[in-house]
Order: structure tokens, then C-alpha cells, then sequence
């Protein structure tokens, strides 16, 4: 049987963490930032959990299951 292969785009986009959580970045922080306050796009900047009901498909993605 052939190994299964990671999605390239899931590899760019996910890290795990060392407790096994993944770790991703938040959306609306690419552009139209000038009407967006400094305080919502330095929260923008930090990192993100992948909440738990999406946890399956993205560590299928990543062939951690």
C-alpha cells in the first residue's frame, strides 16, 4: 500500500503544538488594514487554535490520524 500523502496547503498553513493542539493564523490581516484599529490588528497577529470540530479534517490533511 502507497504512503498517503500531507496536503501541501494544510503543511504551510498548520503547526502542532507540543500538546498536540494545532496552531494557525488569523484571517483579515492580508489587506484594507487602514481602517482597522492598531488594538484588533495586533490580536489579528497572534496565533490561533483550530477549534475542535475541525480538528479531524485538518489532522487528516496533515495524515496525523
Amino acid at each position: 500500500m502507497p504512503k498517503k500523502k500531507t496536503n501541501s496547503s494544510a503543511k504551510k498553513r498548520f503547526t502542532i503544538t507540543g500538546s498536540g493542539k494545532i496552531k494557525r493564523a488569523k484571517a483579515y490581516k492580508r489587506h484594507i488594514l487602514t481602517k482597522k484599529s492598531t488594538c484588533r490588528k495586533k490580536r489579528l497577529a497572534k496565533a490561533g487554535i483550530v477549534d475542535k470540530t475541525d480538528m479531524f479534517n485538518v489532522k487528516k490533511m496533515l495524515v496525523l490520524n
